[in-house]
């Protein structure tokens, strides 16, 4: 299993955390998603198929675009 933190700057609460983390786990591969809204940071823990590029791109669709 792979952990990866990501940075998604249009974080502010906790609604969008429990968005972000709705959103991700409906890939297959993801095991986990935390988030601290204070950080605007967002741990996911997963293994194949999923993927970096999925997960962005995921986050991206569900307007919350990661940080370059």
């Amino acid at each position: 299993m792979t952990t990866e933190t990501f940075t998604i700057p249009n974080i502010s609460c906790g609604h969008c955390v429990a968005a972000v983390k709705d959103g991700l786990t409906e890939l297959e591969g993801v095991q986990a998603v935390n988030g601290d809204p204070a950080t605007k940071a967002v741990t996911v823990d997963y293994a194949p198929p999923a993927s970096t590029d999925q997960i962005k791109a995921k986050l991206a669709e569900i307007n919350y675009p990661a940080a370059p």
